[in-house]
């Protein structure tokens, strides 16, 4: 076994104080988002997902962010997934940023919900061909013989479609999850981090500051 304490990086970039944070956490995350987009931080957009059963146990896994609202944060799957199942059972999730070029990370809770199938079947339709077609052939999260078997079944979609348009599986949309609570961190020297939390509290955020 290899221990790994030996690794070690100080934080020196850059400073977060609660004095110069916007009340809404939204405008924030949209700054600092633009700033990771801006810096060349490959797919800046990459999440942690993690959801939950309804009896607790948790599953994550990284998904793309697809659209930043004032209310939330969209991302799109397979409704029959296991995230999809999950949120089913359970609608409480969080999300995390992180962007360790800037030495930041955001960490998100909230609830998650369906957006409407016209908001859905927009975003579809912006898809590659072969994305939307990769949409029906795929039974996502289910157990399958081997790769052969997914070619198959994308080359039957393939086939029944032909030129047609492609359209959206009823078990394909989005989700928006709207946050409770959002906490920004940066990272400073020593480890003493930077972190700014926001909760919501009867429609109004307030603003505390955390020990690293």
């Amino acid at each position: 076994m290899k221990d790994l304490f030996d690794i070690r990086k100080d934080f020196t970039l850059k400073t977060l104080d609660e004095k110069d944070v916007p009340q809404n956490p939204m405008e924030l995350f949209e700054t600092w988002y633009n700033e990771a987009s801006q810096s060349g931080i490959a797919e800046p957009n990459a999440m942690n997902l993690a959801t939950a059963t309804a009896d607790g146990r948790p599953s994550s896994r990284v998904v793309l962010l697809k659209q930043i609202k004032d209310n939330g944060f969209v991302f799109f799957t397979n409704y029959e997934s296991r995230k999809g199942q999950q949120l089913e059972q359970n609608r409480h999730c969080a999300l995390n940023f992180l962007w360790l070029e800037l030495e930041r990370q955001v960490r998100i809770e909230g609830i998650a919900e369906k957006v409407s199938s016209q908001e859905s079947d927009a975003y579809f339709e912006m898809r590659p061909a072969l994305s939307r077609l990769g949409a029906w052939a795929s039974p996502q999260s289910r157990i399958i013989p081997n790769r052969n078997c997914l070619d198959k079944m994308l080359d039957g979609y393939e086939t029944k479609f032909g030129e047609d348009e492609i359209p959206r599986p009823d078990n394909w949309g989005g989700y928006i999850v709207v946050p409770q609570l959002m906490e920004f961190w940066q990272g400073r020297a020593n480890r003493l981090h930077d972190r700014i939390q926001y909760t919501l509290a009867s429609g109004k955020w307030i603003v505390e500051r955390l020990a690293p």
